[in-house]
């Protein structure tokens, strides 16, 4: 691998100066609108508060932010592997740390720098400090003080107190050497390694080790000076005194020979080729010196095949990044009010991601890998940075060692509640659809999964069934199903699988079709073909004639084609359109979007049809309906043949009566921008923004639904397929194995009785 930056020093200078400088803001959390909010949110209604925090100072996670902020604390005598910067230069290294927080886990981190290399200095800086946060993470603070400042510190404060820098690396390290000893046949406790490097990293990954089940004795630590045994007096402290051994080895080259493991945290070259071949057979490298590795991947290929090769590098597989860690880390200590965080809740963490590295990586992931397919193997030991099922894992198996081993001041009664609450916290589409997956979870379903031979159709079935949804049934030839589960690593999977060709079912299927298509120009030889041919009809055939409750399909042909092949064997609902609906889903909002696949040019019946079918399916997912007719016109500003379907829809709607609230024509800004409705139209029905929006044509909705998916930042799902008489859905040709398992979730959630 090149030398060459990825990134010019220009680039990174224009990333921290160009608008506001740095990359940190604080945004308040509650409205400063009125003078009332000014008098609840300060004088005289913070006084209320600080009485009560006086009283009781456990109450300050309850009025306060403090459950949530950690603060990042530095003082520069060990940036990044630039040295002594001191603590000002060190400040946009502790910056990024609060973005990282922000980003993968939802947690405020605020960073101090603090200017002094005197240990007893900072100390006092920061134990004073304390009451402010729910934690401290210590970071870039040189070795042996930052032993000491952690240790003083979790003596003196009831918060967790963490320096990352050791335990970070640490955890993700062992996670990886947990995996990657399952890879090579190893059992962790017979491991043999040698640590390259008796810093504050090598020291932390070393004790984790043993924590794990590393024999101490069967580590050998190397420093500058060689390796550390016992009698040795030039270069030691107490910290590397304890992992002296009994050797005749005093270099790294003669400890490296026959060793199982290296893992080097030490400088660019300290490990040679000829090193490498002199260790045993699949060794493990963990060469994490950053940013130049102690001995690049290539160099280690290059002598040896069959071994396993961690960096700290984001351009090579196997990168042990501390963003694995530390925010989750903190977001479980925090959540249970953790007053530490001990070996437990670090081995938790270490092996939770030992254990998500060895599940089926969502398309999502492997998207923001250019499309690398990360498979559980030598290449993939460790999860990746933007796997979204992090902030749900680590978290939840921090909180329940911190529980378990007696730390946790606000236990979890609910654990499977916390969970849906950790994925809330930063995909909004969970709230949205946790009553609906509930209700199938206890309710499973048998859905058929029509193109049974695709990859992610398979890899969507596999998670439909984890997730405790229902029976997956495919559709395909069993040879080519089995043959792509092999592929996949998975050829012990069991499925239920159809051939249409030659299923059981197929003169039953033909007779259904030709009954209903006879009168419509097929024979029923055109039939028998269509069943035997057309997974989407035999798929229909099979929810049609009560052999599954609902289907899925979409990935191999258009929306179009496969509505049409499903409409040959499903009817709509008596006197009920059929038509698309969108979710647009963000933090703060949720909009329904109808219809966006099937109507071209709707009427007034129809469009007051498509509002009620809205309306009632917002209700099923938790929303109370208020629906806006949408129309480039307001409430008849622009009089327009266009606008007449509109205005009738209203009528309709009218003289029906319906329980929900309607108004319209009217723009899309006003819709949505209540203060603009209530102040500019003052008399419009609407009680807030609307958040289901009927629109005038097929060209506006699937354009608006297709833009928001790109441009809005949020979510969307769908088109979601709603008035058939019988459950089916359609996904994009495009969708993830994710789209595809949320889709068969509501076809499930469609068959149930309301």
């Amino acid at each position: 691998m090149s030398d060459t930056k990825r990134v010019t020093d220009e680039e990174a200078l224009l990333l921290h100066s160009s608008g506001r400088p740095g990359k940190l803001e604080i945004t308040p959390t509650k409205p400063l609108t009125t003078q009332r909010d000014l008098a609840l949110a300060y004088s005289p209604g913070v006084a209320v508060p600080c009485l009560r925090i006086a009283e009781d100072p456990s109450l300050a996670y309850d009025y306060t932010a403090k459950g949530n902020i950690v603060a990042i604390i530095s003082n520069g005598t060990a940036v990044l592997g630039l040295g002594d910067l001191g603590a000002l230069a060190g400040k946009p290294v502790m910056e990024g740390k609060a973005v990282l927080f922000k980003r993968f886990a939802d947690v405020d981190g605020i960073d101090l720098e603090v200017d002094t290399r005197d240990v007893d200095e900072f100390v006092n800086c920061v134990r004073f400090l304390g009451p402010s946060f729910g934690g401290i993470n210590l970071e870039d603070i040189k070795a042996p003080d930052c032993f000491i400042i952690e240790e003083r510190l979790r003596e003196l404060l009831d918060i967790p107190v963490f320096h990352d820098d050791q335990h970070g690396t640490a955890i993700i390290a062992a996670a990886g050497l947990i995996n990657a000893c399952d890879i090579t046949g190893r059992r962790i406790e017979d491991v043999t390694m040698v640590v390259n490097g008796a810093g504050a990293a090598g020291i932390a990954c070393a004790e984790l080790f043993c924590t794990m089940g590393v024999s101490r004795e069967n580590i050998i630590l190397c420093d500058t000076k060689g390796v550390v045994y016992r009698g040795r007096t030039n270069g030691m402290n107490q910290w590397k005194s304890s992992f002296a051994v009994e050797t005749d080895k005093r270099t790294l080259e003669e400890a490296v020979a026959g060793s199982d493991v290296f893992v080097g945290l030490s400088a660019k070259g300290a490990m040679t080729p000829e090193m490498v071949k002199s260790m045993a057979a699949k060794p493990i490298i963990f060469a994490l010196a950053n940013p130049d590795p102690e001995i690049t991947p290539e160099e280690v290929k290059a002598v040896r095949g069959d071994a396993i090769v961690a960096t700290g590098r984001s351009d090579y597989p196997n990168q042990v990044n501390n963003v694995l860690g530390f925010p989750y880390l903190f977001r479980g200590a925090l959540d249970v009010r953790a007053t530490t965080i001990n070996e437990a809740m670090k081995v938790a963490a270490a092996k939770a991601l030992a254990a998500l590295a060895r599940e089926d990586v969502p398309d999502e992931v492997d998207a923001a890998y250019s499309g690398r397919r990360l498979r559980y193997g030598p290449d993939y030991i460790i999860p990746v940075p933007f796997d979204p099922r992090l902030i749900v894992t680590v978290p939840a198996a921090v909180a329940q060692a911190a529980m378990e081993s007696g730390v946790a001041r606000k236990p979890i009664l609910d654990l499977t509640s916390y969970k849906h609450s950790l994925r809330t916290r930063l995909d909004p589409t969970a709230d949205s659809l946790e009553l609906i997956l509930e209700k199938v979870r206890t309710n499973p379903r048998r859905v058929v999964f029509a193109e049974g031979e695709e990859e992610r159709t398979i890899r969507a079935a596999m998670a439909f069934r984890a997730h405790g949804y229902g029976t997956p049934v495919l559709i395909g030839r069993e040879e080519v199903i089995r043959e792509q589960l092999t592929a996949m690593g998975q050829p012990n999977v069991q499925f239920e699988i159809h051939n249409a060709r030659l299923s059981d079912a197929n003169r039953r299927y033909a007779d259904h079709l030709y009954r209903r298509l006879q009168r419509k120009g097929a024979l029923l030889r055109d039939c028998q073909r269509m069943v035997n041919q057309d997974r989407n009809v035999f798929a229909a055939c099979m929810v049609a004639q009560g052999d599954a409750h609902a289907m899925v399909t979409g990935l191999t042909r258009s929306f179009g084609v496969a509505y049409e092949e499903i409409r040959r064997v499903i009817d709509p609902k008596a006197s009920e359109p059929v038509f698309g609906l969108h979710l647009s889903i963000t933090r703060n909002r949720t909009v329904f979007i109808a219809d966006t696949t099937v109507h071209v040019r709707p009427d007034g019946k129809t469009l007051a049809d498509i509002a009620i079918g809205a309306a009632a399916k917002a209700r099923q997912m938790g929303h109370e309906p208020r629906i806006a007719m949408l129309s480039f016109s307001n409430f008849g500003q622009t009089p327009h043949p266009n606008t007449d379907p509109l205005r009738e829809a209203l009528s309709i709607l009218d003289s029906r009566r319906v329980d929900f609230e309607y108004d319209g024509e009217m723009s899309a800004d006003v819709a949505l921008d209540y203060q603009l409705m209530k102040r500019v139209y003052p008399f419009c029905r609407l009680s807030g923004p609307a958040n289901v929006l009927i629109m005038p044509g097929l060209h506006s909705a699937n354009i608006s639904a297709k833009l928001l998916n790109k441009m809005a930042g949020g979510q969307m799902i769908g088109p979601l397929l709603i008035g058939l008489d019988k459950p089916a859905q359609i996904v994009t040709m495009g969708a993830s194995v994710n789209d595809i398992v949320t889709a068969a979730a509501l076809a499930a959630h469609d068959s149930l009785p309301w």
